[in-house]
């Protein structure tokens, strides 16, 4: 059995969201006074939401692809210690990283010399398919949350 249809699913899902607005949907026209500003009520801003999505991504790409990575400390390292980026680069640059790291997990997925089903040799029963899926799902739920920012605050 070919894998090329579910390779093209996780791709399509890695990069538009499905059933949900896309991470370019969402950030794009995101006004840059409103990136530090967490509306009442909410537990985050989108800077924080952004960067805890730049540094899980970057941790579960790491973990799938090198045997030498060392995870993150959870939940001190997964979120940024600032609620507002230090700059306007700050956000262009994590935005930059996190798109990067969308691509190296396509890359992953679509690479037909991998088996999408092995258990990754260094895991405890990943697969590069169990590990899309739950990059798709991480994201997901988050940018359900930063859409929920932006309708507040824009």
């Amino acid at each position: 059995m070919s894998t090329s249809y579910i390779r093209k699913e996780l791709v399509r899902l890695l990069r538009s969201g499905g059933a949900h607005a896309s991470f370019d949907d969402i950030i794009s026209g995101f006004p840059s006074k409103f990136h530090g500003v967490k509306p009442h009520g909410a537990p985050h801003t989108a800077w924080q939401l952004l960067e805890h999505l730049r540094l899980a991504e970057w941790d579960i790409v790491e973990y799938t692809r090198d045997a030498r990575h060392v995870a993150l400390k959870f939940p001190d390292e997964y979120w940024p210690q600032t609620d507002e980026p230090p700059d306007r680069k700050s956000w262009v640059a994590s935005v930059a990283a996190f798109k990067k790291g969308l691509r190296a997990m396509e890359q992953l997925v679509e690479d037909m010399q991998k088996d999408i089903f092995a258990a990754l040799p260094h895991g405890n029963g990943e697969t590069i398919y169990s590990q899309a899926l739950l990059l798709i799902d991480h994201n997901s739920y988050h940018y359900g949350q930063l859409m929920l920012i932006r309708r507040a605050l824009v």
